[in-house]
């Protein structure tokens, strides 16, 4: 049974997404302050991880940031304000997904379970797929779920990885912004894929040496993204 844990103040909504999800065949576990819920990820394993923005002592945010540094299982943001600052800010710290109050518990389940199962692919890929890539001076683990440049680690969430590395293992071939969100996310009814953009330019920040003219990842416009392998 995959386990989730919501941290959400809202004590009626968070106990009605418990029994929905319960009833959907999750074990849900709540927490309804930031510091309960950073407490309770460390003394529990979780499949994913469901955060507000809004908390009483705190930001989501901040939360989302503290895992992310630690775990790469799927993160879902809640919020009850649609800015796209939230949104992008949420993004960069490494959520998978991101939801607006107020939302379907169906919704919510089906992201929940795309996610993991997405997750759980990529993760249990066969031993004798994964290895090092190397790309100049950029080298990807698949193994470790590690990128390097000139030697040195580089900070890559979950998905920013997934995407670099299923460019990498296309080379030279051009995927538009639908096909990464669905390949990478893993669902075609829910989510936007403005999210893949925002995705693109911070593995870009990351990997190129100038990220206005990139050398890894460049844009063909008008149709998407293509991974080149520079000499």
């Amino acid at each position: 049974m995959d386990r989730i844990l919501l941290v959400d103040d809202e004590i009626e909504l968070a106990n009605m997404i418990k029994e929905y999800l319960s009833n959907e065949g999750f074990e849900v576990q709540m927490r309804h302050t930031l510091s309960d819920g950073k407490d309770l990820f460390d003394s529990t394993s979780f499949n994913a991880v469901i955060l507000d923005i809004n908390l009483p002592d705190g930001s989501g945010l901040d939360l989302c940031k503290y895992i992310r540094d630690i775990s790469n299982i799927p993160i879902i943001m809640l919020s009850a304000r649609s800015g796209d600052v939230d949104k992008i800010m949420g993004l960069g710290l490494g959520s998978d997904d991101y939801i607006t109050k107020p939302f379907s518990a169906s919704e919510l389940s089906a992201r929940i379970r795309a996610h993991i199962n997405r997750y759980n692919r990529l993760s249990n890929n066969n031993d004798e797929h994964k290895g090092k890539k190397r790309f100049k001076d950029l080298v990807i683990d698949e193994e470790a779920y590690e990128v390097y440049l000139n030697d040195k680690k580089l900070a890559f969430t979950a998905k920013e990885f997934q995407i670099l590395n299923y460019l990498s293992d296309h080379p030279n071939r051009v995927f538009t912004r639908e096909q990464l969100f669905n390949q990478v996310w893993g669902y075609d009814d829910f989510g936007d894929i403005n999210t893949v953009t925002v995705h693109i330019r911070k593995i870009r920040e990351k990997i190129e040496v100038n990220s206005k003219k990139p050398i890894y990842i460049t844009t063909i416009w008008g149709v998407g993204y293509k991974f080149e392998n520079p000499e």
